[in-house]
């Protein structure tokens, strides 16, 4: 199979990576804006494979194999010939649109189109195409994470749904099936339990170190909500929080005004080096 992936960032690179070292029956094309752009997720992708290779975790020949069965570029190099293309593209609906007008225009007959969007309405971005998609959502670090939330719109068959599931479980994952839903099913639960940590923290309830080491302590999570919103991005956090407030206009997805503030002034989280913590 022909996968071709459209987006080379962490989320893109991974998910090539995760179909690449499925095996010889994948053939991977990582494709971006740009080919140096394409070349740069890639790159981090063999420079994490090689840290693995030099503490023995893997073998070179299965480095070698893996980075193999990838070829970079863009879109237009590849998605005409791909059986499955994949849009990892920035969480933005107008920016996803766009890209799957594209993508149907050129994908050829009977290819699947699959979004890894986290949260966007799979119907919606379904409106500017022909053709019925899906949603294919892996979760960071696309490699190694079991899960993958298998998203069927209002138009999309049951067929494409357990092709795609199929697809997964071959990866070596653990697919669920979705109808969509804001959120899907991690989002929905998972965002506003952070939004409801960042509450108790702006309600001077406990401080940030303490309400992280009570969920860990006391409800055996393996790492508090706090630092997890920070590894996840504050600014990703309340982008769904706000897409949950919006499509269920109920106040219990209100995002709390402390995370509103924290993205405002620039505290993403680690990818800024401070969040509710600092890195």
């Amino acid at each position: 199979m022909k996968v071709c992936i459209i987006g080379a960032g962490t989320m893109g690179s991974g998910i090539a990576h995760a179909f690449a070292q499925a095996g010889d029956q994948y053939e991977v094309f990582s494709t971006d804006i740009t080919k140096e752009l394409a070349d740069k997720g890639i790159g981090k992708v063999a420079a994490g494979m090689a840290k693995r290779v030099a503490k023995g975790k893997m073998a070179q020949e299965e480095m070698d194999a893996i980075l193999g069965r990838i070829k970079t570029g863009v879109k237009e190099d590849f998605i005409a010939d791909a059986d499955l293309v994949i849009e990892a593209s920035t969480e933005n609906p107008e920016i996803k649109r766009a890209l799957f007008k594209e993508m149907d225009e050129m994908a050829k007959e009977g290819a699947i189109l699959a979004s890894n969007t986290s949260t966007l309405s799979i119907t919606q971005l379904n409106q500017v195409c022909k053709r019925p998609i899906i949603g294919m959502h892996f979760f960071n670090p696309a490699p190694v994470m079991k899960l993958v939330e298998v998203t069927a719109g209002l138009n999309t068959p049951d067929s494409m749904v357990d092709e795609v599931m199929a697809i997964s479980k071959d990866l070596g994952k653990n697919p669920v099936k979705v109808n969509e839903a804001p959120g899907f099913i991690v989002n929905r639960m998972l965002i506003p339990m952070i939004n409801e940590a960042v509450f108790t923290l702006a309600e001077g309830v406990a401080s940030a170190e303490d309400i992280d080491s009570a969920m860990k302590d006391g409800a055996g999570h393996p790492m508090g909500p706090l630092h997890l919103a920070d590894l996840i991005g504050l600014d990703v956090c309340l982008f769904v929080m706000e897409i949950l407030y919006n499509e269920f206009a109920d106040s219990k997805y209100r995002p709390c005004p402390l995370l509103t503030k924290m993205v405002r002034g620039g505290k993403l989280g680690c990818k800024t080096g401070e969040g509710f913590f600092k890195y």
